[in-house]
């Protein structure tokens, strides 16, 4: 493709801002099952957990403004290079059934990880 062709090219066109982890072009009903089956059920929490609040009633998903946003964006990049570099998965993606380790592996529904307890 010549650089005068992609300049042609229209821009996607996707509703979704600020995607720094997950596919520019992830669709509708792959960022609800990311969201909602990995995220909310994996630890537990509801979209305002990483979201912060718009105003009284609407979250601003674009916003950065909660540091569990950078929290959950860098333990999304690690679980998917855990795929990859320790399972060899091609193109692991959380939501999807080719990956070994997900949300859940370590979350099990809590917020927060359980810590090992140091007995044997």
């Amino acid at each position: 493709m010549t650089a005068a062709t992609n300049k042609n090219k229209p821009a996607i066109d996707t509703p979704y801002k600020n995607l720094q982890v997950l596919p520019k072009d992830i669709s509708p009903g792959n960022m609800q099952k990311i969201m909602v089956g990995e995220f909310e059920d994996a630890l537990g929490v509801s979209c305002g957990f990483c979201h912060a609040k718009k105003d009284s009633t609407e979250l601003d998903y674009a916003s950065d403004a909660k540091p569990e946003k950078q929290i959950a964006r860098q333990m999304l990049k690690m679980t998917l290079n855990l795929n990859r570099d320790y399972f060899k998965i091609e193109n692991p993606m959380v939501g999807t059934s080719n990956i070994a380790v997900t949300c859940n592996t370590c979350h099990r529904g809590n917020t927060f990880p359980e810590q090992p307890s140091g007995k044997n």
